[in-house]
């Protein structure tokens, strides 16, 4: 076959698949930047497809489930207390009082996962691992008001978003350069794939980080001593065992996150902390 019937047909068979992936990709660019609206609380600007009503229907939904995993709720009814009550002082006393969330502070029976997630819409949960760790009040409402911030961030809502948008360019990208006459062309979308993969989990690390800020503030104006959520830090960092390096993990690093706390203690109370904070 001459050069020229070569590439003729190289064209034929690839100009489609090219239109088509900008196709796909132009739709779900503007999909995603079509959803922009203002944090209520935060006053950031999201991208967000889902209403403040769908996250806490999503939350009521996947309660039971997450509870399940984890043993459901524990049995010691004066821990639970405890949880509950600080739970709902982060919230009573701070903005988050006034979102549209439905908070619930639930202990978990689980005694081996050190953890502590919320779900879209205001359920948080604690381990009964990760409570029995910790050697404060402070340090708990530093957890509790860490996972609030998750919430009224709505990086749940934001990540649905972004998982979206991810689906949409990565399809885009393996119809356009993908190739069944070509097994090479697997290489690209499979690339293309681990590139996506990573840049969620980017989004996941700014959350956590974007958590502790709003934990900062959130504790100090229930009453908590901020300082409180670097000794959970290195609870965290204690039981982090064999954990991947943090470039591929949805959480930083514990030191890290320590120092961020730091900077932003020093940036919320650039006069220092108020008196008589609880530790």
């Amino acid at each position: 076959m001459s050069p020229y019937r070569e590439l003729s047909r190289a064209r034929g068979c690839g100009g489609p698949r090219i239109l088509v992936g900008l196709l796909f990709a132009g739709f779900a660019l503007v999909s995603y930047f079509s959803q922009k609206s203002t944090n209520p609380i935060t006053g950031e600007e999201q991208y967000v497809s889902i209403s403040a009503e769908q996250e806490v229907a999503l939350g009521l939904q996947a309660a039971p489930e997450m509870m399940a995993q984890h043993g459901g709720p524990s049995r010691n009814v004066e821990a639970a207390r405890l949880v509950h009550e600080v739970g709902s002082r982060v919230v009573q006393r701070t903005a988050a009082a006034r979102s549209d969330y439905e908070f619930t502070f639930t202990l978990l029976a689980d005694p081996n996962t050190v953890n502590a997630f919320a779900l879209p819409g205001g359920p948080v949960f604690i381990t009964e691992a990760l409570l029995a760790r910790l050697s404060t009040e402070g340090e708990l409402a530093g957890v509790l008001a860490h996972e609030v911030g998750h919430v009224i961030g709505r990086h749940s809502a934001e990540r649905i978003s972004k998982e979206q948008l991810t689906q949409g360019l990565t399809g885009a990208l393996i119809l356009s350069t993908y190739d069944p006459n070509d097994p090479s062309s697997a290489n690209t979308a499979q690339v293309g794939m681990l590139v996506a993969s990573l840049v969620n989990l980017k989004y996941g690390r700014d959350d956590e980080l974007e958590s502790d800020r709003f934990g900062v503030r959130f504790m100090t104006e229930a009453g908590y001593d901020p300082r409180s959520l670097i000794g959970v830090m290195k609870v965290l960092g204690e039981s982090r065992g064999g954990a991947p390096p943090e470039f591929l993990s949805t959480h930083p690093d514990p030191g890290n996150r320590a120092q961020r706390i730091e900077e932003a203690i020093a940036a919320e109370f650039p006069q220092g902390l108020p008196a008589g904070l609880v530790p």
